[in-house]
């Protein structure tokens, strides 16, 4: 139990009647950022806790994984500062280089324009002019989620700091031999014009072909498979397994490579699986991955045969050809010449597309500038192996290890204008220079520029200290690095994970950029479908929190958030939450109105009836529970066990069970209330993280304090009653069960009946008048006659339905349910001791059957007892 030192309680006259998201949720969350609650103090002795968001594009607006994540972090951030901390939320926003550009791109075209109409500098002056006008629409967003972030550290991966920092590590890469240029195959995107990285590739399964086409000659003829039949144009070799005896024979011989003069030799390479198609494959380093790979085992020649634009360059008819259009001449001239064997259309295939434009990505040999990450990538596994990084939950450890012990060289550049240019000169005579951040390029006839940017992720793997202030040695740097835990999606745990964790460690001297990654899943529809406007059930998250309030969002959000796995969400369950948000608001104004205060110290034990100590006692496990699934990332656990502790057991049987009290006045209803403001204080503070503006309206009313942001977190006093639990317990029992046999008898739920409470002896008898008034059970009176006796947890309550119910009618209802049950289990039970059918029936079928027979004969024993329970006719 916490001690409450706050000011006079306001007057509950200060809530409305009914709660309005729309009108307390915009100036509340003003009032916060204006008192700089969210604010971070790299002076203050408080112990830090530091957690960075993972930056938005600057293009983007909030959508429902960004609330999903951001409602998880923010629910940390919270407690964590009223825990004491001092508490970092970095913001800021990435600036998303292919994305960007993409969008002036579009805008110039509406004009007739393209970027190189403007030159590269006055394009740059354009970007930013637009970032300026309608970038980082996302900030305002995430004000209306409520996040508590330091918004006076808001930082932009291009501004001066974080470029100095990008240039600063560039160099010092260079300097240790870890970057270096050189010709490989990567993503390309013929629309963008530009590498692309892993991350932005969609992959999709097309309608495509597959073509199967006749190599060489004679007793040299040996059949491939392709779906891109255009890279034939390049091929310089066919690929066998060394195994494989069909091919034995032409291993080391050269054949002819059809629509061209050329010979190709046919090669012994294990990477080819003989089980799969012919066993044989063509081999294409120019355009293919694992082409490229094979090429480099066998000094293979890598012959490009695409322009950037994707268009045919190879000597011959095709030149000038899109793709498209040549993979479709090509497989005709090869049926021409009789080259064909066999063709697949259409074709089921899984194809990568650009993420920015769509358009198919094209495997393609360039020159790039890369990343030497095997060192990096050692230091990123250790970091997790020996324990300085703890990745949550444990089982997407093996997923990080798959990757970061078998990643390949990073390719960092990129052929756009905008992101921070590579700051390497090339000079007249082929030297190169790379230029830190406080050092003069090479001046004079002949240097220039490389023309080439960074990969965006190549900033963004620096985000947790050059956010901060590194490569100068901040305050901030030395108190909020490293970080505490980083939440992000399972989905770039490789890409942007892992390039901040080999970056950290590199740039920190060893020290990891975080202690825990917390890993959460992806947001799906309520079937458990990806969200995609293509599939016509994405969601805009602004939508529901205008119609149901951002508390209602967070809190269903935060409710599936199982450590790791998907998330499914539904607007019914929005919807279901904010009835929760109005159940805690109009039973806080309830309890308000009767008497619920947090003035004076808590009254002694003795003092209390066993429905106070009972309610206290939950309330402090409650407060244990959720204090062990935080610390666990657990956050539908510690969501779910706040939900059932505030409408079931505060509002639905705490209040309930206490308005007898409450409403006969005197000293016994005076501890109650000051009971029942204890616990709603208690109870506030613990909802706040995840639903804060509804909480932090409702305490500032109960106690008259300043606001839940800085406010202190409870703490388990580590009070327990297990008498007074078992207590309740037994009460909660007769009242659900005499509810239930009210149902059954159909009667109103408001309906009056006389009744006899036979409680002598139990531990029910204090509360005898609480259990009347739950069940709407009048005294019995005159002329009282028992017709249904139900015994209960020890005691037995006695009613009187003579008058409230049509006998005969009830009778009839509940005989002809007994007769479809018995015909059920009749049946069922036919079916089960019919071997013939046992022996044919699916598992599935036969477990239907016997469900089924369960609960017929469940409802027989039902049926009967209300049979029995009837009063005679």
């Amino acid at each position: 139990m916490t001690e409450n030192t706050q000011q006079q309680t306001a007057p509950p006259s200060e809530l409305p009647t009914q709660y309005a998201p729309a009108e307390v949720e915009r100036p509340l969350y003003e009032r916060w950022v204006e008192r700089g609650y969210f604010e971070a103090d790299a002076k203050s002795e408080k112990p830090p806790f530091t957690v960075v968001i993972p930056p938005p594009n600057v293009t983007g607006s909030l959508h429902l994984g960004h609330a999903f994540e951001h409602t998880l972090i923010d629910a940390l951030t919270r407690r964590k500062r009223m825990q004491g901390y001092e508490t970092l939320w970095q913001p800021g926003m990435d600036h998303a280089g292919i994305a960007t550009q993409n969008v002036v791109e579009r805008e110039l075209a509406k004009e007739g324009k393209s970027r190189h109409d403007l030159g590269r500098e006055t394009f740059i002056e354009r970007v930013w002019q637009w970032k300026g006008e309608s970038g980082g629409q996302i900030s305002g967003q995430m004000r209306r989620l409520g996040d508590g972030v330091a918004w006076s550290r808001e930082r932009f991966t291009m501004d001066e700091g974080l470029s100095k920092a990008v240039q600063t590590i560039f160099k010092k890469l260079y300097d240790d031999e870890l970057i270096y240029r050189a010709e490989r195959i990567i993503n390309w995107c013929p629309r963008c014009l530009t590498a692309i990285s892993d991350i932005e590739v969609e992959y999709q399964d097309d309608d495509g072909e597959l073509v199967s086409m006749k190599y060489g000659d004679g007793d040299d003829t040996i059949v491939v498979a392709t779906t891109r039949a255009e890279t034939m144009l390049g091929d310089t070799a066919v690929a066998v397994h060394p195994d494989d005896e069909r091919y034995q024979h032409l291993i080391g011989k050269q054949i002819k490579l059809p629509l061209t003069n050329r010979m190709i030799p046919v090669v012994p390479d294990t990477h080819v699986d003989p089980e799969f198609g012919t066993g044989a494959v063509k081999v294409t380093p120019a355009h293919d991955p694992n082409d490229f790979e094979i090429g480099q085992r066998h000094n293979l020649p890598s012959l490009t045969v695409m322009d950037e634009r994707a268009v045919i360059t190879a000597p011959g008819p095709f030149e000038g050809l899109d793709r498209l259009e040549a993979r479709s001449a090509i497989v005709g001239a090869l049926r021409a010449e009789g080259r064909i064997v066999a063709e697949k259309r259409p074709y089921l295939h899984s194809v990568g597309h650009c993420s920015r434009c769509k358009t198919t990505i094209e495997p393609r040999l360039s020159m790039q500038w890369w990343v030497k990450v095997g060192p990096l990538a050692k230091a990123a596994g250790d970091a997790v192996r020996d324990g300085r990084v703890k990745i949550h939950p444990q089982e997407m450890e093996k997923r990080y290890f798959d990757w970061v012990d078998n990643l390949h060289d990073w390719c960092i550049s990129r052929q756009l204008w905008w992101g921070h240019r590579i700051p390497v000169w090339y000079g007249p005579n082929g030297e190169i220079v790379c230029v830190g951040p406080d050092e003069q390029p090479p001046t004079g006839e002949g240097w220039h520029q490389e023309t080439d940017v960074l990969d965006t992720w190549f900033s963004s793997g620096l985000w947790p200290f050059s956010t901060l202030g590194w490569p100068e040695q901040t305050e901030s740097l030395a108190k909020f690095y490293p970080n505490s835990v980083l939440v992000t999606g399972y989905d770039i745990l490789f890409f942007w994970v892992a390039r901040m964790m080999m970056f950290g460690l590199y740039a920190m001297d060893g020290t990891p950029p975080f202690h825990t990654i917390a890993l959460h899943g992806m947001v799906r529809d309520q079937f458990g479908k990806k969200m995609s406007k293509s599939f016509g059930n994405a969601v805009n998250p602004l939508d529901w929190m205008d119609k149901y309030g951002s508390d209602a969002l967070r809190f269903t959000l935060a409710r599936g958030a199982n450590p790791g796995v998907d998330v499914p969400i539904g607007e019914d369950w929005v919807q279901g939450s904010r009835n929760f948000a109005n159940k805690i608001w109009n039973a806080t104004r309830f309890a308000l109105m009767n008497g619920a205060t947090v003035e004076g110290e808590l009254p002694p034990v003795e003092k209390m009836s066993a429905t106070d100590r009972w309610i206290l006692s939950r309330l402090n496990k409650t407060v244990a529970e959720v204090d062990a699934n935080y610390e666990d990332f657990q956050f539908a656990k510690l969501s779910e066990a706040l939900f059932h502790f505030a409408w079931d057991e505060v509002f639905d049987w705490y209040v309930e069970l206490s308005k007898t009290t409450f409403f006969a006045g005197g000293e016994q209803a005076k501890v109650s209330g000051r009971v029942l403001g204890e616990v709603l204080d208690v109870m506030l503070r613990l909802l706040h993280p995840v639903v804060p503006f509804v909480t932090d309206t409702l305490w500032t009313t109960l106690t008259g304090g300043e606001s839940l942001v800085v406010a202190d977190w409870p703490a388990d006093s580590g009070f327990r009653d297990e008498a007074a639990e078992r207590e309740i317990e037994l009460v909660q029992r007769v009242v659900t069960e005499v509810r239930r046999f009210r149902s059954d008898q159909g009667l109103q739920p408001g309906q009056k009946v006389p009744a006899r409470l036979t409680l002598d002896g139990t531990a029910l008898a204090p509360h005898e008048a609480a259990i009347r008034q739950l069940l709407r059970l009048q005294p019995e009176g005159e002329g009282f006659h028992a017709t249904a006796s139900l015994p209960v947890a020890g005691a037995t309550v006695a009613l009187d339905l003579s008058g409230t119910i049509d006998v005969e009618a009830e009778r009839k209802r509940l005989t002809k349910d007994l007769g479809a049950a018995q015909k059920e289990v009749a049946q069922a039970t036919a079916k089960l001791g019919n071997e013939a059918f046992l022996a044919k029936a699916p598992d599935n079928v036969v477990d239907k059957i016997r469900t089924r027979l369960a609960k017929a004969e469940e409802d027989i024993a039902r049926i009967n007892t209300q049979l029995g329970n009837l009063p005679e006719s």
